[in-house]
């Protein structure tokens, strides 16, 4: 190519770059989605719905969370998968579906990696083993010994979901037996754990805060290796005992594959900076999550290296579905 044409190109690639940059710097120019592809008052949802509101405030423009729940999270993400990748269409994920579905569903119309570019963590958040107010269960040696004794049941919000895993891994390092009774959907289980049909439930720790407060939910341990800042009298299972015990879910925001990295870009520094913000700290960790910031890179290979992971207890626990 000739040293003219060579120039004109060069400076037609810098002028696109300027106005790809420029046009990054002044997203969005219209109301932003975050879809939460599981039901209201869960973890993901609640942690949605407080960044949302001050992205929104920080943007000028309405950020709406919209609830599309079903299929073990896979309506949601499929939708956010298709939508156009200019950033105004994000999905509100965590460990539990991004990292466990591809290795739990035979068929996916999606994938997990490819179709979905990481845009910035939110926080990382502890699960909880319940049992009802009244139940003979206190601690993590009661419930060992129980199933030590006798059938002991645990509820969850369906085959290869976290609640489900989260038993088996317990089961395996504390070689107990665990039955398992897989709901459609978290809700019915801790229906039925209040009922008294089933003795414990493995949750997030912000759908059973409120319950945990007034007393109706007595929780036994928490997932992660240290204990919550707001829940701070709920011992951990690593304390029982068992030292390498450590699960602590990250949720997170993800864009359609394809949306622009200056885009990417923009979100994780406008979410980064509202994680440090005093009133979302607070908010999080009311909640019991504790507020995790990364770039975009960083995010990528914490799914990546989580796939790895949870694909190992998926199929260690037998869990397939169609």
């Amino acid at each position: 190519m000739k040293p003219i044409l060579l120039k004109r190109a060069a400076t037609a690639v810098l002028g696109l770059g300027l106005a790809l940059a420029a046009a990054a710097q002044s997203f969005p120019t219209q109301p932003v989605k975050i879809i939460v592809p599981q039901t209201p008052g869960g973890a993901s949802d609640t942690l949605a719905r407080v960044i949302g509101q001050k992205l929104s405030e920080k943007w000028g423009q309405p950020v709406v969370v919209e609830n599309r729940a079903g299929a073990g999270g896979n309506i949601g993400m499929e939708g956010v998968a298709r939508a156009a990748p200019d950033g105004t269409t994000l999905l509100m994920s965590y460990s539990g579906t991004h990292a466990i579905n591809g290795a739990l569903y035979k068929k996916l119309p999606f994938d997990p990696v490819k179709d979905f570019e990481p845009v910035a963590t939110l926080a990382t958040l502890p699960f909880v083993i319940v049992a009802r107010a009244g139940a003979k269960h206190a601690s993590v040696a009661d419930v060992i010994a129980s199933a030590r004794s006798g059938a002991l049941t645990y509820g969850s919000a369906g085959n290869g979901s976290v609640n489900h895993l989260l038993g088996v891994m317990f089961g395996q390092a504390a070689g107990i037996p665990l039955t398992h009774v897989p709901y459609r959907g978290a809700a019915p289980a801790m229906q039925d754990l209040m009922a008294g049909q089933i003795d414990l439930v493995f949750t997030s720790l912000p759908s059973v805060s409120g319950a945990i407060k007034q007393g109706s939910l007595r929780p036994i341990a928490l997932t992660s290796r240290q204990r919550a800042a707001a829940f701070g009298s709920i011992p951990t299972i690593a304390e029982a005992g068992f030292k390498d015990f450590d699960v602590n879910p990250w949720f997170g925001l993800f864009a359609p594959a394809g949306t622009p990295s200056a885009v990417i870009r923009k979100i994780n520094a406008d979410v980064n900076e509202l994680l440090k913000s005093p009133e979302v700290v607070e908010k999080f960790t009311g909640q019991g999550a504790v507020p995790f910031a990364s770039d975009p890179q960083q995010f990528d290979a914490l799914l990546r290296e989580d796939i790895a992971k949870w694909s190992a207890v998926v199929k260690s626990s037998g869990a397939s579905l169609d």
